[in-house]
């Protein structure tokens, strides 16, 4: 790829949102924290830098900045939030604490034409935008001037139109500002003159042939759980290396109905890939029977994962290399304004501890992907729609929607009545709408009545929620004959259930999962 965008993180929340509409603009970007932006810049050698938004003040000592090579490059810079305030005071600009801060809905009236304003804003109009500011820029650098401005900042949108350097209090990669998508559009393309030709096609290519030069011709075990992100990465390499591949599925009875029966079939009749089922139900079971803790249930399926996996990996010789889905969400570092770079990863998605005990090397072709992107990939290399599209699963699976303790029964009434809500989802044509879906098993049992006799059985709780990312959700608006007509199912379908509700929590306050 011969077009870069280098992303300069100062510990937004929304960074990522960045990278999402540069890549959706077909333009390859890639996040770094500002500690190590110099050398990445060095090492990149990007067509345009974009300087995101963070928590600081430019106003105290010791806040984070930009390097100066950026500036002395020749190529576009575009400051965001933060991004244009470090501008202004690196520059010789000055930036001081408003007494008229911004938060939330705003607009921004358009002072002047600038290619950043190209075939979407006309000089003279008025357009909503999102801010998040305290500071603000009071005066400007040796060549800037004013393009748009608004009542909180009155220096809202600037530019160096000869230096091709551009800055805006807003963040335009929300959605909340609706028109940002197209002026980080304009950035990459009419200004940093990208060609936008980035594909998953390119990406296929391109990550089969690193995936040959690492690996060579040593052996590789993928921990294959049965998501999107490890089938796509398990196909990705298949393709790579061929027969070098041994997969190994964890079967730890947590599954969804018919779950393990698919993956199987999907990976030994359509891909022929070496595939090792173990199953290990019994194993995993048997340790979490009677657990309500939820941390504990992670721990205890982590640690046994690990235990049979490592096991298995024995029996056939070892591997050099373990191959896992991590995505770009789970690497990117968060900064935190005195500089300390925080890192999160979804334990879960992956199997840590794996690699330093047993002296692998790691694999992991997703990880400069968002989960959308993935989906593409999976698309690209001939997944199933049905298979790409499914809602995401958590690793721990039916263990952490099955609150209380955990028995056989319970995940059996549990798993009947979820796959009875998911059927009565894609029968009214809803399934692609909603992000997640599923079934929760309440540790509550009440009073019922079924034909002349008392019941006192469990309660079933529904879940359904919109999202983009899962970051935020809210939960999604069914009609109420639709819910009548799951619960009625639920009901009479499954022993053990009288009584089915549904959760109208948003996110936040809840998660998505109830554990």
């Amino acid at each position: 790829m011969t077009d870069r965008i280098l992303i300069i993180d100062f510990g937004s929340q929304v960074t990522q949102l960045i990278a999402r509409r540069v890549r959706e603009s077909g333009v390859y970007s890639e996040i770094v924290p500002f500690q190590s932006a110099e050398a990445a810049f060095k090492e990149m050698n990007p067509k345009a830098v974009i300087l995101s938004g963070g928590p600081a003040s430019t106003t105290e000592m010791g806040s984070p900045r930009a390097p100066q090579i950026v500036f002395e490059a020749g190529i576009p810079v575009l400051g965001i939030c933060y991004g244009q305030q470090t501008i202004c005071a690196q520059l010789g600009g000055e930036v001081a604490s408003s007494d008229h801060r911004e938060f939330g809905r705003a607009f921004v009236s358009v002072e002047k034409t600038s290619p950043l304003f190209e075939g979407c804003w006309e000089q003279g109009t008025n357009h909503q935008v999102w801010m998040s500011h305290g500071d603000r820029v009071v005066s400007l650098p040796d060549g800037f001037e004013v393009i748009g401005t608004s009542e909180g900042a009155p220096f809202a949108a600037i530019a160096d139109e000869k230096r091709h350097f551009y800055a805006v209090q807003f963040h335009p990669e929300v959605v909340h500002t609706p028109d940002g998508a197209k002026l980080i559009e304009n950035f990459t393309h009419k200004i940093a003159g990208c060609s936008g030709d980035w594909t998953m096609a390119e990406y296929r290519q391109q990550a089969v042939d690193a995936i040959r030069k690492q690996v060579g011709d040593k052996k590789v075990i993928c921990g294959l759980s049965g998501g999107v992100d490890s089938s796509v990465a398990a196909v990705l390499i298949h393709e790579a290396i061929g027969d070098q591949l041994t997969c190994i599925y964890v079967d730890h009875g947590l599954m969804r109905m018919g779950e393990t029966e698919q993956v199987l079939s999907m990976f030994r009749d359509h891909y022929n890939i070496p595939l090792v089922h173990v199953d290990a139900a019994d194993l995993f079971i048997g340790q979490l029977e009677g657990e309500s803790d939820p941390e504990v249930k992670r721990k205890t399926i982590g640690r046994l994962f690990i235990e049979v996996f490592e096991e298995e990996a024995k029996k056939l010789g070892g591997a050099d290399f373990l191959a896992q889905g991590t995505l770009y969400p789970d690497v990117i570092e968060s900064v935190s304004f005195t500089g300390g770079p925080s890192v999160t990863i979804k334990s879960h998605h992956n199997v840590g501890g794996l690699p330093e005990r047993m002296n692998m090397q790691l694999v992991e072709p997703l990880r400069e992907l968002f989960k959308d992107e993935v989906r593409d990939l999976g698309r690209e290399l001939g997944l199933p729609d049905s298979f790409i599209g499914r809602h995401p699963f958590p690793g721990p699976g039916l263990a952490i929607r099955c609150p209380g303790g955990i028995t056989r029964d319970k995940l059996d009434i549990l798993r009947q009545a979820d796959a009875i809500y998911l059927d009565e989802i894609r029968k009214a044509g809803l399934y692609d709408a909603i992000w997640q879906a599923f079934a929760v098993l309440l540790p509550v049992q009440t009073v019922g009545v079924m034909g002349d006799g008392r019941t006192y059985e469990f309660v079933c709780a529904l879940r359904a929620v919109t999202s983009v990312d899962g970051m935020t959700a809210d939960f999604y608006h069914y009609d109420m004959e639709f819910l009548g007509r799951a619960a009625t199912r639920i009901i009479n379908e499954v022993r053990g259930i009288n009584r089915v509700v549904y959760d109208v929590t948003s996110k936040p306050p809840g998660t998505i999962e109830w554990e």
